[in-house]
């Protein structure tokens, strides 16, 4: 034996973090989606922008695979889209690493994190691999409208960071500038994430507040809207200093060339951009008029999909309108009877409702 080194006893094993051991374990249901139509994912329905095939295409050959990928004509591509400078943003692998380089920088161990129920899982995730003591706030149960007065009652001087998806996933609704003003002057201690991954189908932003709310960090997407899921690739947004240490936390090389490339094609070609956006909003708004024709309650949505009330049926009409190809989200296990379908277009509502009819009961 040498030096201090000794083997383990038998049975002995390598223990992660009690905060590791305490998580539940997240699997996202995303096999055998292939060739069905896909409205339970909340993506682009019919495909990116062409110019993202061309200029992968154009920029792609064997060499430019052996480099580490360089971001400077994307991070200037973006800035001049948001109209915001190069330094109050980073560059990130989707929204999911936004949110961690957040938790990263800004929450220690057993730091407050305020986060809403239902949402999206990863604010749960990082903030649970940190360590971090969450407080979740449930939206309205009536209406799933947001808990405004209940959230700036729950903040306290151990909060370190709120998490906010505007629109939510998977209610739909939103909160106008007002209310993040409100919760920005009433946790000047804590990161304020808004979560804009919708942004493109409500039109309301936080972007323009960041110059005044030094707590204020926004996030945005291309797996939606833009229709660029499988690169991963998304921005956060703050001022200056919170990005410089925001990006301190960040591994250097965690967008790919092809994402990289893949932005720049996307944010020019805006007139592609509008069209999809329009469709989504047309066929959102055909959701609402077939569900009220067939007195199935469905919630309000700013965002590209709608989430109704199936009761007790839920896993059974999901279930049942997969085997016809189509694809829906089956959201009971968060809020009881409710199924998530995706607003792509107009003749995929057509789709669906077709379907719906064969196994509505």
């Amino acid at each position: 034996m040498h030096g201090a080194w000794r083997c383990g006893r038998v049975g002995e094993s390598l223990q992660p973090r009690n905060a590791v051991k305490r998580m539940a374990p997240y699997s996202p249901p995303t096999a055998g989606r292939a060739g069905k139509l896909r409205l339970d994912f909340n993506e682009n329905t019919v495909g990116c922008s062409p110019r993202v095939i061309e200029l992968l295409t154009e920029k792609l050959n064997a060499e430019a695979l052996t480099i580490y990928p360089e971001y400077e004509a994307t991070r200037a591509a973006l800035a001049e889209y948001f109209q915001t400078p190069e330094s109050t943003f980073l560059l990130t692998n989707g929204t999911d690493e936004a949110i961690q380089v957040l938790v990263n920088t800004f929450v220690d161990d057993d730091d407050e994190v305020i986060i809403l129920h239902p949402s999206y899982a990863m604010y749960r995730f990082y903030s649970e691999v940190a360590g971090a003591r969450i407080v979740s706030l449930d939206y309205h149960p009536a209406d799933l409208s947001f808990p405004v007065e209940e959230l700036l009652r729950a903040i306290t001087p151990r909060t370190r960071a709120i998490l906010i998806s505007n629109p939510n996933n998977p209610t739909g609704t939103s909160i106008g500038v007002g209310a993040m003003v409100q919760i920005l002057e009433r946790a000047p201690h804590a990161a304020v994430l808004i979560d804009e991954a919708y942004y493109e189908f409500c039109g309301v932003t936080g972007l323009r507040l960041i110059e005044q709310y030094p707590n204020l960090f926004v996030s945005r997407t291309f797996s939606k809207a833009f229709g660029m899921a499988a690169l991963r690739v998304g921005c956060l947004f703050s001022q200056e200093h919170n990005i410089r240490y925001a990006h301190k936390a960040q591994s250097p090389y965690s967008v790919n060339l092809l994402a990289a490339i893949a932005v720049r094609a996307a944010v020019e070609d805006t007139r592609y951009l509008s069209n999809y956006v329009a469709q989504s909003l047309a066929a959102r708004a055909l959701l609402f008029e077939g569900f009220a024709a067939r007195k199935i309650q469905a919630y309000p949505s700013q965002a590209n999909f709608v989430l109704f009330r199936a009761e007790e049926r839920s896993i059974m009409v999901r279930d049942a309108l997969r085997d016809r190809g189509v694809l829906v989200r089956d959201r009971s296990y968060e809020i009881a009877g409710c199924v998530r379908v995706t607003a792509g277009t107009p003749e995929q509502v057509r789709r669906f409702f077709e379907a719906l009819d064969e196994v509505w009961t």
